[in-house]
């Protein structure tokens, strides 16, 4: 674990260098339409991709420079769906941003320099990469949210997310110095070992514990660090908010197992009840402040805070009263289920752009107003997206909702086993404000005549694709989920 072994950091190497191409070489870009970057970036997202995902079909682990990074199944899975989540953002988001004047190269670049983020926290193995791959990702998304300056609502949004994601930094950097001052090391792997000796601390470590699940709270976007969530979403342009949304949850995820699980599993007794209060307290919080929602985008919000509830339940009943036998199933859900609503998410927002056009924001819930009468295929898609996000079988979010319910339940713990009846009372409860927009769309009789919707056919063929993994993933869950399997079970044993 000591040697430098610069091979491991090889896909981020690739995308860093290609990142910066990109940057240099839409300075001589003449198309208004930013072709020549937006095929580019396409085709350096998908060189890291596939360099991530072939790793990880090859499952070897290993360490490089110096042990502070690690190149594992659980990381290559991770990085090579953020991959694959920022290509599709760039896809949905290119035809809005040229109708609205913000095809710029910068869009690009900074949705590149956010996956070069999500890659080096998805392969952290030191409190300092952690740290370092979090004001990466973070520094470039608060640039995207800000990217149309002439626009209050984006500007207002971006300083509330800056402000406030400082203020999570600081939490987070604060709960790491802490954990190192009772630990004496950075390395996440020897911090579990220090734990493990007895001769620790404690009551220093469980509270730099607190400030870590405090600052990975806010990038989960979990109450009651969510304040930022509908604000963000709502104010930022829909291209920006999809990338805001997706992909940055792949990352935290990965840097929660790192710390939490990899680092500090001999603590699992004390976090694991912050994390099932922050779960339980999303679910309420999001699933009614969403039913008095009129704007789709902040429904949408407060419908991610909600999944990220459950999200959060699964990844506390990986140890049961000081065992870790259900861990292996507890994670893997949990990453099944992060995956899938990633999935999910992207092409949500995707209708959302897809049915905007100049002047018009498809942003409130009365504008899909009799939609499936003037495009049945828009309508059938989104209602796809919307059943899957409610957990309506046999869409994937019925499969993941089922895998956590069936994780909490499986500890034979009266706590979890009622955790799981709430989960699913908080679902049906949700479940209203996803149907009401199917109502709409559906039974509601358009306010205004609306021209017919004409689109190019690469987004719609995209939008069709997403919506088939959505249904064919509910169909057949089997393969995924034995990915997330093996990939937390060979981080676990390493």
């Amino acid at each position: 674990m000591s040697t430098l072994n610069w091979t491991v950091i090889q896909p981020e190497a690739w995308l860093l260098l290609g990142a910066c191409v990109v940057t240099l070489a839409d300075l001589f870009v003449k198309d208004p339409q930013r072709g020549p970057t937006f095929w580019l970036s396409q085709a350096v997202a998908a060189l890291y991709a596939w360099l991530h995902l072939d790793a990880f079909a090859a499952g070897d682990t290993a360490y490089g420079l110096s042990a502070m990074v690690v190149a594992d199944p659980l990381g290559h899975l991770l990085a090579g769906f953020g991959a694959i989540a920022v290509m599709t953002c760039m896809a949905y988001a290119r035809p809005t941003l040229a109708a609205r004047e913000m095809n710029k190269g910068e869009f690009y670049a900074l949705s590149l320099f956010v996956l070069l983020g999500i890659g080096v926290m998805c392969s952290a193995n030191n409190f300092l990469v952690v740290y370092l791959g979090l004001e990466v990702m973070s520094l470039s998304l608060y640039a995207l949210v800000a990217l149309r300056r002439a626009h209050v609502a984006a500007t207002e949004a971006a300083m509330k997310y800056f402000v406030l994601g400082a203020l999570a930094s600081g939490f987070l950097l604060y709960g790491l110095s802490m954990m190192y001052g009772a630990t004496g090391t950075l390395e996440i792997p020897r911090v579990f070992e220090q734990i493990a000796t007895g001769r620790i601390n404690k009551e220093v470590l469980v509270l730099g514990t607190v400030f870590v699940v405090a600052g990975l709270g806010f990038k989960f976007g979990a109450v009651p660090f969510h304040m930022w969530v509908p604000d963000v979403y709502q104010g930022a342009p829909t291209s920006i908010t999809l990338l805001v949304g997706s992909a940055p949850k792949l990352a935290a995820f990965a840097i929660t197992i790192r710390l939490l699980v990899e680092g500090m599993l001999g603590l699992a007794m004390d976090w694991q009840p912050m994390l099932v209060v922050l779960g339980a307290a999303s679910l309420v919080v999001g699933n009614v402040a969403a039913i008095a929602q009129t704007n789709l985008k902040r429904m949408l919000a407060y419908s991610t805070i909600s999944q990220v509830g459950f999200v959060l339940l699964g990844l506390a009943a990986g140890v049961v009263s000081g065992n870790t036998l259900s861990a292996g199933n507890a994670y893997s859900s949990a990453l099944f289920y992060i995956v899938t609503y990633v999935l999910t998410t992207l092409g949500s927002f995707g209708v959302i752009m897809f049915l905007s056009r100049q002047g018009f924001e498809a942003e409130r819930i009365e504008d899909y107003a009799g939609l499936n009468s003037r495009s049945p295929w828009a309508a059938g898609v989104m209602a796809v997206f919307l059943f899957s996000l409610a957990g309506v079988p046999p869409m994937v979010g019925f499969y993941a909702k089922l895998a956590i319910l069936q994780a909490l339940v499986t500890t034979n713990v009266v706590g979890y086993i009622m955790l799981a009846v709430f989960a699913v009372v908080m679902s049906l409860v949700g479940a209203f404000y996803y149907l009401r927009v199917v109502k709409v769309m559906y039974f509601d009789k358009p306010k205004a005549v609306e021209p017919a919707l004409v689109r190019g056919g690469g987004v719609t063929a995209l939008l069709a694709v997403n919506g088939l993994l959505v249904l064919g993933l509910g169909l057949l869950p089997g393969g995924l989920m034995a990915m997330c399997r093996d990939a937390i079970v060979k981080a676990l044993a390493g």
